[in-house]
């Protein structure tokens, strides 16, 4: 077995789940790539004194479920399954699916019940157990990449497995500039946006989330984002591709939304009333992910980057918007990219992509490497 199957392997159970003994730990995976990696983590969590469960499913076959689901099925899925879950302490995911873009001819009305009729098993998941979900190199991940899956490999190893520890030291000093800061504003090519984070909890993610990590989230105060903002990094979202998407945003509410399809946004955004409203405000900063590959584990994670989330908002930063939505999308600030600036109650702490205080200059790439 690749040894680097073994570390990585070690990492989600030692490190990302901590696992404990009589730690009852589901292992949900997807696609046959990952297999090698499924059976390490159940021996693994066993060493470690836990019980591992393991789950199974193929993203094709959800597709031929998703094309004729009903309500009532739909539902009972979602009591079979938070049963289970709450049965754990922990979870961990692997997702390698063969095709990117299986569920995209999914009526979005059938995608959108979906979502709403599971997101008590996702909401459970999330607050209630040390959870990590991460992908598995295989050669639809390489070719979203532009890469080889040899290259492609190489890539993922040094981006999963790199020293989380010492990012999560380096994070302490914009958690405490995000936790004093009240008032943050974006700027770059179609971007000029502002909004409040004050009384909302700043959360460090170093590799106890998802794997690959690498970022700080928030929330903004609900109501209070006003401008417009236009991302750069292009989402796969319910197996379509959205480019270009911009957003007009008044008290806190999309009151215009474009983008390659427009009729298609607005239909996902009118998923529930809080598909207009943003849950989530994170800041990326993981030094190995520099390009969008349409996968959304590492986008979020891009060096330079942030992403502000339409949809349902964190338990850990809770700001009352709840959806059966969280598309995270992002905007690379980095100059390559087109530029931009973040500020802290009018403090300019990060301009294309790279902190300029002091205290914040150990997150830029060249010293977390």
């Amino acid at each position: 077995m690749d040894e680097r199957i073994r570390t990585l392997s070690r990492l989600l159970v030692n490190y990302s789940t901590t696992i404990e003994p009589g730690d009852r730990c589901l292992i949900d995976y997807s696609g046959g790539a990952p297999l090698p990696l499924i059976r390490q983590l159940v021996r693994d969590v066993y060493a470690a004194g836990g019980v591992p469960f393991v789950s199974g499913r193929e993203d094709s076959v959800t597709r031929e479920i998703l094309l004729g689901a009903e309500e009532d099925q739909l539902e009972r899925m979602n009591e079979n399954q938070l049963a289970f879950m709450r049965q754990m302490q922990a979870y961990i995911a692997v997702r390698a699916g063969d095709n990117n873009a299986e569920l995209a001819d999914v009526p979005t009305e059938q995608m959108n019940l979906y979502h709403q009729k599971l997101s008590p098993v996702l909401d459970y998941r999330v607050n209630k157990t040390k959870w990590c979900v991460l992908r598995y190199p295989n050669a639809a991940m390489a070719q979203l990449a532009g890469m080889s899956v040899a290259a492609f490999e190489d890539f993922y190893y040094d981006v999963c497995t790199m020293d989380y520890a010492a990012m999560d030291r380096a994070m302490d000093a914009l958690v405490e500039r995000m936790d004093r800061t009240d008032r943050v504003r974006l700027t770059g090519p179609g971007t000029d946006l502002s909004f409040s984070i004050r009384g909302l909890a700043a959360i460090k993610c170093a590799g106890n989330m998802n794997i690959p990590d690498g970022e700080v989230f928030t929330a903004p105060v609900r109501e209070s984002v006003n401008g417009h903002i236009t991302y750069n990094a292009p989402s796969l979202e319910q197996g379509f591709t959205f480019e270009n998407v911009s957003f007009e945003v008044e008290n806190g509410k999309i009151v215009k939304a474009e983008a390659n399809d427009i009729p298609r946004i607005n239909k996902l955004l009118d998923t529930d009333e809080g598909a207009r409203y943003f849950g989530e405000f994170a800041i990326g900063l993981n030094p190995y992910i520099l390009s969008p590959m349409k996968d959304i584990l590492f986008d979020e994670k891009i060096s330079g980057s942030f992403h502000l989330t339409p949809g349902r908002c964190y338990e850990e930063a809770d700001n009352g918007n709840y959806s059966a939505l969280h598309w995270d999308l992002v905007m690379i600030q980095r100059a390559e990219w087109g530029g931009g600036e973040m500020y802290f109650d009018g403090e300019l702490v990060r301009k294309d992509g790279l902190f300029l205080p002091a205290d914040l200059r150990p997150l830029n790439p060249e010293n977390l490497k």
